[in-house]
């Protein structure tokens, strides 16, 4: 009876190393606070039990260059890999996060707008700050000179102007990173996670990795333009709920095909191809923000399109697709599809 038992746990184990090796998922924070907007904080307390999860259940918490350049290499990473990153560059990073995430001993990386920190804009750190949390072990990364909307055109603008203007809003903020920090990662989180296919396009001919807002874990198949990650803060950062989302894997998919993620299409269709499907075609399930369960449509036994029953407002919205990871209870594929609906698209 033991070695039947021994047997089953260490079979059980292989599965789940077999089905991590190539996935992590990446977490995003933006304010360590009580005093600060509610929707993009998270307590010190909360944050502490978030990492305090991370390592009770033996998580690999790793820096976000490290992780990103082993999947673009197609190597294998250690079952139950995270990385922590930071947007904007607050101040309460350096007081309140900083400290939490020493004591664990884990790396992290923040995405800094240099602009404003040249402005010497009261609510970001400084360049000193910077460098004395980079010396401790943070990564600083881009995020634009000064957050605007990097997909959105100005008034009169050509679409060769405007590729213009983002290339040097890009490699301006890089080479001031650089200057300050010496870091040169060419990571780039898009401000308000906001892209669409020509600003992808860019950031791609400029040798960038894009990073965005949607949720879902990363993997060797991801799209390095568009990589997702979980919100942690605010509604997002109960830790019921997180849980299943850092247990996420990426589906494997050939082919991820929309029009655009930023449409004045109301309702966007998006068709995942996957190259592997280890799940049944009922077990597969889309929702829609704030519209309940997608429309789904299955053209083959591999490929899916899923549209919104009903036309999305203007703004944001997002389809969000899960399946049942076989044999690992309480795991989940993921796939995040973000929308801006906007009457002003090309």
């Amino acid at each position: 009876m033991f070695a039947k038992k021994m047997t089953h746990i260490i079979w059980l184990a292989l599965i789940l190393m077999t089905q991590n090796v190539f996935a992590a998922v990446i977490l995003q924070y933006h304010h360590v606070s009580e005093k600060l907007p509610a929707v993009t904080s998270v307590s010190s307390e909360t944050f502490k039990s978030h990492l305090q999860y991370l390592k009770t259940n033996n998580f690999n918490v790793v820096p976000l260059d490290t992780l990103l350049n082993n999947l673009k290499e197609g190597e294998k990473v250690s079952a139950n890999t995270v990385a922590i990153t930071f947007d904007d560059g607050y101040d309460n990073n350096i007081t309140d996060a900083a400290p939490i995430l020493e004591a664990f001993n884990y790396p992290y990386t923040i995405f800094v707008n240099p602009q404003l920190i040249d402005e010497q804009q009261s609510y970001v750190m400084t360049w000193d700050q910077l460098r004395t949390l980079a010396k401790r072990g943070a990564l600083i990364a881009n995020h634009s000179a000064k957050h605007d909307y990097l997909h959105k055109r100005l008034p009169g603008e050509s679409q060769t102007q405007w590729y213009a203007r983002i290339s040097r809003d890009i490699t301006w903020s890089e080479q001031r990173i650089k200057e300050e920090i010496g870091h040169n990662a060419k990571l780039l989180a898009y401000p308000y996670g906001e892209f669409n296919n020509a600003l992808q396009r860019l950031v791609s001919d400029l040798g960038y990795t894009g990073i965005g807002q949607h949720s879902g874990a990363v993997g060797v198949t991801s799209d390095f333009t568009r990589l997702p990650r979980f919100p942690a803060s605010g509604i997002y950062s109960n830790l019921k709920t997180l849980k299943t989302k850092i247990h996420a894997h990426p589906f494997t998919t050939g082919t991820v095909k929309y029009s655009d993620s930023v449409t004045a299409e109301t309702k966007p269709i998006v068709t995942l191809t996957f190259t592997e499907k280890p799940f049944k075609k009922n077990q597969f399930a889309c929702f829609v923000s704030g519209k309940g369960a997608a429309e789904l449509r299955w053209l083959n036994e591999h490929t899916v399109s899923v549209v919104s029953p009903t036309h999305l407002p203007s703004g944001r919205s997002r389809y969000n697709c899960t399946a049942p990871v076989k044999n690992v209870s309480g795991a989940f594929y993921w796939y995040s599809q973000p929308w801006v609906i906007s009457k002003n698209s090309p």
